[in-house]
């Protein structure tokens, strides 16, 4: 980064409200925020966050991202490394062990950097919320070592809930099914549903053009996958989809958890997630 590149961002930051409109959507992750939630949370018009959300955009800190109707804003990581850095390669003439705690600001691997982010609210979706957003659910919370909290719901769930084998087929892997059921997606919506980073539609019957806001802005994705209802066959053959269902939507997952969430934006990553939504390739179903 240039010496002029790093002056014009910290004279964007050399003001109370741009800090903590910066310090607001690091908060939030990668998922961002929409304008009008952050002007909540500030406390301030409309007009003046506009002023400081294009302040900090030319100075590369923040972008945006339209969904919908709204401009979700994110903060640039990449370019908030770049400028933290700029500082580092000046600290004490490239000795750092002089610069005695301070230079752990600037570590990769230091106290500060170890310190645990909030994890990703994930929320997956299918009509029924009785199958595929059911094994989701389970999976992720199983392989996401606290990172991520996975929640399923459905636009019309099954009122008998979960379907048996499903649940059978999650056991004998070793997930813990106690709490999995059938819910509404109406569960996530309001003030009091936690933010969702993520929301994934499983199913193609599901337009996420009209799923209601779930209580915040969120990357949203659609992963169509095949409906274990509709698996025909014997019960060794339905078994058997069963099984390649699970792996395939294991492998996914576990490449959802292991891309790089603090150096992509929002835009970014929701390319990433629209690559996974590769077609699986599942015996004869239905």
């Amino acid at each position: 980064m240039e010496s002029t590149q790093a002056a014009f961002a910290f004279a964007a930051l050399g003001q109370e409200t741009r800090l903590e409109l910066l310090r607001a959507l690091l908060g939030a992750g990668p998922a961002g925020l929409a304008a009008g939630d952050i002007a909540a949370r500030l406390g301030v018009p409309a007009s003046t966050l506009s002023f400081h959300l294009r302040a900090l955009e030319q100075a590369g800190l923040i972008g945006a991202t339209r969904q919908g109707r709204h401009l979700i804003y994110a903060p640039r990581i990449a370019h908030l490394r770049a400028l933290l850095a700029f500082l580092a390669d000046a600290c004490c003439g490239g000795d750092p062990a002089r610069c005695g705690d301070l230079h752990r600001l600037f570590e990769p691997d230091g106290e500060n950097a170890r310190m645990t982010p909030a994890p990703f609210n994930v929320l997956f979706l299918c009509t029924r919320n009785s199958a595929r957003s059911i094994m989701a659910e389970a999976i992720l919370n199983g392989i996401g070592q606290g990172r991520f909290r996975a929640f399923s719901a459905g636009s019309a769930p099954l009122s008998s809930g979960p379907l048996p084998e499903v649940l059978a087929h999650l056991k004998a892997h070793g997930h813990d099914v106690s709490r999995l059921c059938s819910k509404s997606w109406d569960v996530f919506t309001g003030p009091a549903a936690p933010r969702m980073d993520f929301v994934i539609a499983l199913c193609d019957t599901l337009d996420l053009q009209a799923c209601p806001d779930f209580a915040g802005t969120q990357v949203t994705a659609a992963w169509p996958l095949p409906d274990p209802a509709k698996f025909t066959g014997s019960a060794v053959e339905r078994a058997t989809l069963l099984n390649e269902l699970y792996a395939a939507l294991h492998r996914r997952l576990d490449l959802f958890t292991n891309l790089p969430f603090t150096a992509l934006d929002r835009m970014a990553l929701k390319a990433r997630l629209d690559e996974l939504a590769q077609p699986l390739a599942l015996g004869n179903r239905a």
